[in-house]
C-alpha cells in the first residue's frame, strides 16, 4: 500500500481542514494507487453536500500533485466519506473524478438545492464515466478507467501510445502500453486476467494488442510484462467461423437474427450445417414462427462471406421450440462446394502438415470455454517446424499449467500422424515473455539429433544458424588394426590363463580337503564319525597354523622395530588410525567373496576383437564389428581404497559408497566446487552412463568444460539415493542439475532392500542421524530410514550386546598369550604398504572378473576411474553368457519380487523431489536400457506400470523424464548382460543424452 511522506501527509490533513473547516484531528488522508482517500468525521457526522460543495471549490484552485511526494504518481479521482467519530463505518462516501470537476459543481450545487427532498437527481448535470472515455481510446481515459479496479490493491497506473514497426516489413502501428507502479511486486496471476479483462471489453480500435509493464516503486528494472491481445471478439469469432467451428458460427448468427427476435441452433453433421431458428422469446408458445423469407436473407449473406471450411452445404428450418416437425425447410449451398480448396476439412489439412489448420485445431483444443477466450484473449498457440521436429508455444495471460495443456497436445499430434514429423515440443509460457516458463517433449519415432533446437523464440540463435551436423568422423572408434597397446593388452591376457589354471588347480585342492564344497552342492550333511573326525583333524591343524603365524609375525616385527621402546610407540600413529577402518568397514560377504568367486572366474576377452573368453579365437557369432567407445582413463581403485582408509567419516558398510564418497570429495577439494553434472544411480548409472563421453559430447554442442562425476554405487535404491543427496552431501556440494539413470526396480517398494538395510546398520549411518537434527528439520530423514535403521538396532541390541561381550572376553585373553597383538597396528600398516605396491595387479584381476558379466558382489570390487565411471568391454552374447548363467524369468527375479512403485521406494523419491525444488536443482531421471533378453512379458509388465509413475510425477518443477528403457533392445553388442550397458553402449548413452534438447545443461 502506498503512503504519503509525513511532512506532504500534514500538508494534505491541513489543506482539507482549510477547505471544509473541520478540525485537523477530524480529518484523514491516505493515498492508494491513483487514488485520494479523504475521511471527514466530528462529534456529528459532516454534512455530505455542503461538505464536498467546500472540497470542490478548493480543488478547483489547487493542484493536488503540488501537495504530494514527486514520486507520488497523478491522482486521478477522490474518495470523500463522512461519519460519526466512534463509529466503523462511513455514513456517506462519494467519487470524484478529476477531470470533470465542474460537473460535480454542478451536481452538488442541485442537491444543495433539493436537500430538504433529500433529491440526489443531477438535474441535467450529467458525469461521463471512464468507461465511456476510454472506449474513444484516450490513453489517460484508460488509465483512470484501469485505476478503479487497480487501486484498491495499492496498484497505480499510467498509459502510453508508442509507435510499433513489426518484424514483416508492414507500416508501424500504434501499440499501448499500461505502466503499473506498486510499493510491491504483486503477483504477475494477479493482475493479468483482470487487466486483459478490462481492456479487450472497451473493444478499443486501432490497437493490435496491449503491453502491461508492472514495475516497484524505486527500481529502474521492470518487474515483469504481459502482452494483451486486443483483437475484437467479433473478429476472433469471424476467424473461427471461417475454419467450420460450429459455436461461433452460431454467434454470429445469433447476433444478426437477434433484431428479428430470432434464436438459433447450430449443429453440424459430416459436411452439412443444420441451422434451427425459433422465436427468440416465447413463453406462451403463441409467437409466430420465424418467416422463412426474412431468415434466409439474413443468414445466406452471412455464410457466404465466412465460407466455414469443409462444410458443404447448409440446412435451415423454421419451428416453434419444442416441435418435433419443423414448419418449413430450406437448402443452401455454400462457397465449400463451388470451390475444391474450402471443400478440405480442417483435421484433413492438418494430416498434410498445414501449420493455420493445426493452429486453429490447437487452439480450440485448449480453448474450450468460449465465452472466456473472447473475455481474456484465452491461449494463443505459435508453431514452429523445423527439421523434424514439431514446436508448439502456448501462451496466454497466465501461463498454461503444463499438466493442462502438454498430454492433449502430444496425444493430438500422435493422432495427426504429420509426414516428416518425428517428435514434438510444448512450450508454456506468460503472454509477453520471451522465455517458456516450462517444455515438454515426445519424440513419435526414434530420431537422432547433433544440434539441439532453439525454441524459445522459435528461431535459430547465431550458435547454430547454419544448425551444422557433426560429423561422424569426428567421433573417437576402434582402430581395425593392432595398435602397441592392443598388443600389449593381449600379452597380458595371455599371462593372466596361468592364473586362470592356478585357480582351478587350488579349487580341485580345497574341495579335496573336505573344508569346501560346490557353492551350488546341496546344504545337507551326514554327520557321521568319520567326518567329526576330520573336523578335528583340520582344526587343530589351524590351530596350529595361527600360533605359528603369530610367532612368525612376531618375529618380523620385533626386527623392524628400533630397539628404543619410546620411538616403537609412535610409530606411524596417525596412518594406523587413520586406516583401520579398512578393515573394520569390510563386512561378512566380502570376506568370503574370494572362496565364492575365484573357483569360477574365467579369463575375460581383451579390447581386441581377435580372442573370446576362452582365449581361443572367436567363433563364427563373435561381433566383429568395431564400436565408439570413450579412451579408457587411469584406474582410481587403490586411490579409492586409501582415501576411504584416511578418511574421517565413518563407513556406511558399503564398500563402493565409502570408495565413491572419497573420491568425490578428492574432487571437491582439488576443484574447489561440486562437479557441473553429478550422475547417480545403481549399477546401471555406474556401468551406462561415461563422464568423458557426456562432457565430450557436450562440448560439440556449446557447452564447453563441463566438469561430470559418476557416483553410482551397486544396488542403490530409491533410499541410498535419497540418503546421499539429502544427508550424506552437504547442498554445497551438489551441481545445479542431477542426472539419476536406473530403472524400475530401484523403486519396487515391494522386496527387501538389502543394500540400505546394511548402510542404515552403519556407524557412518548412525552419525549422519546425529547431525541430522542440527541441520535440518527431524522429518528430513525418510520414514524408512528410521524404520531401517533404529527399529532395527533395537531388536538386535541384546544379542549384539552378547556377542560383543564374549568378543571383548576372548580379545582381552588372546592378548595375554599373543607375540604379535600388542603390534597389531604396525602389522597393518606393513599389510597395507604391500597391498598397495600390488594395486596395478588388482585394477587387472578386477577388470577380468567385470568382462565376466559377474554380479554385483563381485562388481563391487572393481575398478573405477577418477570419474567414478566403470567401463566394462565385455559384449553380451547370449549363446555364452546364459552357458555360464542361469535364466531367470521375471516372475522367479528377486528384484521385482512383489513389484509395487508405492512404498518406502517412493516415499524417498517424493522427499529427493521436494529436496531439489527447494534447492533449484533440475533432476533428470534416466530410464536406462534393457536388452530384448531381460524384457519378457512379465518384466515389461511391471516397466508400464513403472512408465506410467514416472509420467505422473513428470509434472512436478525442475524434474524431468527421459525413457531409453527400450532404445537397443536388439544391440546386444552395446550390453554386457542382460540389463547393463558396457562402455559402447554407455558412450551412446552419454551422446543420446548431450543431444538431448529437453535437458538444461548449465552454461559455464
Amino acid at each position: 500500500m502506498k503512503t504519503v511522506l509525513p511532512d506532504r501527509q500534514q500538508s494534505l490533513v491541513q489543506w482539507v481542514s482549510q477547505a471544509t473547516g473541520i478540525n485537523t484531528f477530524g480529518v484523514k488522508v491516505r493515498l492508494r494507487g491513483n487514488d485520494l482517500h479523504i475521511l471527514c468525521e466530528g462529534t456529528e457526522c459532516p454534512q455530505r453536500w455542503r461538505t464536498l460543495s467546500d472540497l470542490l471549490q478548493a480543488l478547483q484552485q489547487t493542484n493536488l500533485d503540488i501537495l504530494t511526494s514527486s514520486e507520488q504518481t497523478s491522482i486521478y479521482q477522490v474518495f470523500v466519506y463522512g461519519r460519526r467519530k466512534g463509529e466503523q463505518r462511513p455514513s456517506w462516501c462519494h467519487r470524484v473524478h478529476l477531470n470533470q470537476i465542474d460537473k460535480h459543481l454542478d451536481q452538488v450545487q442541485q442537491a444543495l438545492l433539493a436537500d430538504s427532498e433529500k433529491s440526489k437527481q443531477s438535474g441535467g448535470a450529467l458525469i461521463v464515466s471512464n468507461e465511456s472515455l476510454a472506449r474513444q481510446g484516450n490513453p489517460e481515459a484508460i488509465a483512470r478507467y484501469l485505476s478503479e479496479t487497480l487501486s484498491t490493491l495499492g496498484v497505480s497506473v499510467q498509459a502510453k501510445i508508442k509507435l510499433h514497426k513489426p518484424k514483416n516489413s508492414q507500416p508501424e502501428e500504434n501499440r499501448l502500453w499500461i505502466f503499473c507502479q506498486s510499493s510491491y511486486s504483486p503477483d504477475a496471476s494477479l493482475l493479468a486476467e483482470p487487466i486483459a479483462q478490462k481492456l479487450r471489453y472497451l473493444k478499443l480500435s486501432g490497437y493490435q494488442d496491449a503491453v502491461i509493464v508492472s514495475q516497484v516503486s524505486g527500481e529502474t528494472a521492470p518487474d515483469w510484462l504481459l502482452r494483451v491481445d486486443l483483437t475484437p471478439p467479433e473478429v476472433m469469432l469471424k476467424e473461427w467461423a471461417r475454419w467450420g467451428d460450429v459455436q461461433a458460427i452460431a454467434r454470429l448468427l445469433t447476433e444478426v437474427l437477434s433484431g428479428l427476435k430470432v434464436a438459433v441452433q447450430v449443429s453440424l453433421k459430416e459436411s452439412t450445417l443444420h441451422i434451427f431458428c425459433t422465436p427468440a422469446f416465447d413463453p406462451l408458445g403463441t409467437a409466430p414462427i420465424p418467416d422463412k423469407v426474412v431468415c434466409l436473407e439474413a443468414i445466406l449473406p452471412q455464410l457466404e462471406a465466412i465460407a466455414p471450411q469443409g462444410i458443404l452445404a447448409a440446412t435451415v428450418y423454421g419451428q416453434k421450440a419444442g416441435d418435433k416437425q419443423p414448419t418449413w425447410i430450406d437448402w443452401l449451398a455454400l462457397p465449400a462446394a463451388k470451390h475444391p480448396a474450402f471443400a478440405t476439412s480442417p483435421l484433413d489439412l492438418a494430416n498434410t502438415g498445414d501449420e493455420p489448420a493445426i493452429v486453429f485445431l490447437l487452439e480450440r483444443l485448449l480453448n474450450p470455454d468460449l465465452d472466456w477466450r473472447l473475455l481474456t484473449g484465452g491461449i494463443r498457440v505459435l508453431l514452429l517446424n523445423k527439421n523434424d521436429l514439431l514446436h508448439i508455444m502456448c501462451d496466454a495471460p497466465v501461463c498454461p499449467a503444463r499438466q493442462q495443456v502438454a498430454s492433449k497436445i502430444t496425444q493430438f499430434i500422435r493422432q495427426l500422424k504429420i509426414p516428416g514429423i518425428m517428435g514434438v515440443r510444448v512450450y508454456g509460457r506468460r503472454a509477453g515473455n520471451k522465455e517458456p516458463f516450462w517444455h515438454y517433449g515426445l519424440d513419435v519415432e526414434h530420431r537422432q539429433r547433433l544440434v539441439p533446437e532453439a525454441t524459445p523464440e522459435f528461431a535459430a540463435t547465431s550458435k547454430y544458424v547454419n544448425d551444422l551436423v557433426t560429423s561422424e568422423t569426428s567421433e573417437p572408434i576402434l582402430r581395425p588394426d593392432l595398435t602397441t597397446e592392443e598388443v600389449q593388452s593381449f600379452v597380458k591376457e595371455v599371462a593372466r590363463d596361468w592364473t586362470a589354471t592356478a585357480s582351478s588347480t587350488a579349487r580341485k585342492f580345497l574341495l579335496k580337503s573336505q573344508l569346501f564344497t560346490e557353492s551350488n552342492q546341496s546344504a545337507e550333511h551326514n554327520h557321521d564319525v568319520q567326518g567329526i573326525k576330520i573336523a578335528l583333524v583340520w582344526g587343530t591343524l589351524g590351530l596350529l597354523l595361527t600360533l605359528q603365524t603369530d610367532w612368525v609375525l612376531g618375529r618380523i616385527i620385533a626386527r623392524t622395530t628400533p630397539s628404543s621402546p619410546k620411538v616403537a610407540s609412535v610409530t606411524l600413529p596417525s596412518s594406523s588410525e587413520q586406516k583401520a577402518s579398512l578393515t573394520s568397514g569390510k563386512n561378512q560377504s566380502e570376506k568370503t567373496t574370494f572362496f565364492t568367486s575365484t573357483s569360477k572366474t574365467k579369463s575375460p576377452p581383451n579390447q581386441s576383437s581377435v580372442f573370446n573368453a576362452s582365449e581361443f579365437t572367436q567363433s563364427d557369432d563373435t561381433p566383429k564389428n568395431n564400436l565408439a567407445a570413450a579412451p579408457l582413463k587411469e584406474k582410481a581403485t587403490a586411490t579409492a581404497i586409501l582415501l576411504a582408509a584416511r578418511s574421517q567419516m565413518p563407513s556406511f558398510n558399503v564398500r563402493q559408497l565409502d570408495e565413491q564418497l572419497a573420491l568425490y570429495k578428492q574432487r571437491l577439494a582439488r576443484t574447489g566446487s561440486p562437479p557441473d553434472v553429478l550422475i547417480i544411480g545403481s549399477s546401471r548409472a555406474l556401468r551406462g552412463v561415461d563422464p568423458a563421453a557426456l562432457s565430450k559430447a557436450l562440448a560439440t554442442q556449446g557447452y564447453p568444460d563441463l566438469d561430470v562425476f559418476n557416483f553410482g554405487i551397486n544396488g542403490a535404491t530409491a533410499q541410498v539415493v535419497d540418503f546421499v543427496i539429502r544427508h550424506v552431501l552437504e547442498p554445497s556440494e551438489l551441481p545445479k542439475i542431477i542426472i539419476w539413470a536406473d530403472g524400475a526396480r530401484a523403486f519396487n517398494g515391494g522386496r527387501e532392500d538389502i543394500t540400505f538395510k546394511s548402510l542404515a546398520a552403519s556407524v557412518g549411518y548412525k552419525q549422519v542421524s546425529q547431525k541430522t537434527p542440527t541441520t535440518a528439520s527431524s522429518n528430513d530423514l525418510p520414514e524408512n530410514t528410521v524404520n531401517s535403521g533404529e527399529q532395527k538396532t533395537n531388536e538386535e541390541k541384546q544379542d549384539i550386546s552378547t556377542y560383543q561381550a564374549v568378543n571383548d572376553s576372548l580379545n582381552q585373553a588372546l592378548a595375554s598369550i599373543s607375540a604379535s597383538y600388542k603390534n597389531r597396528d604396525q602389522i597393518k600398516g606393513l599389510l597395507q604398504k604391500q597391498l598397495l605396491t600390488f594395486g596395478h595387479n588388482q585394477t587387472v584381476t578386477s577388470e577380468k572378473q567385470l568382462t565376466d558379466g559377474s554380479s554385483d558382489e563381485s562388481i563391487s570390487q572393481q575398478a573405477v576411474d577418477f570419474d567414478g565411471f566403470l567401463p566394462l568391454s565385455i559384449r553380451f552374447n547370449p549363446a555364452r553368457y546364459y552357458q555360464k548363467h542361469s535364466r531367470v524369468p521375471g516372475n522367479y527375479d528377486n528384484d521385482y519380487k512383489s513389484f509395487q512403485v508405492e512404498g518406502q521406494q517412493d516415499t524417498a523419491f517424493q522427499e529427493v523431489l521436494q529436496f531439489a525444488q527447494s534447492q533449484k536443482i533440475s533432476l533428470v531421471f534416466v530410464n536406462m536400457p534393457l536388452t530384448a533378453d531381460y524384457l519378457d512379458p512379465v518384466r515389461r509388465q511391471y516397466e508400464q506400470e513403472f512408465q506410467q509413475y514416472m509420467l505422473r510425477l513428470a509434472t512436478n518443477p525442475n524434474f524431468i523424464y527421459r525413457d531409453l528403457s527400450q532404445q537397443w533392445t536388439k544391440v546386444n553388442d552395446y550390453f554386457s548382460d542382460p540389463s547393463h550397458l558396457n562402455r559402447f553402449g554407455a558412450y551412446e548413452v552419454s551422446k543420446k543424452l548431450a543431444n538431448d534438447p529437453m535437458i538444461p545443461w548449465p552454461v559455464k
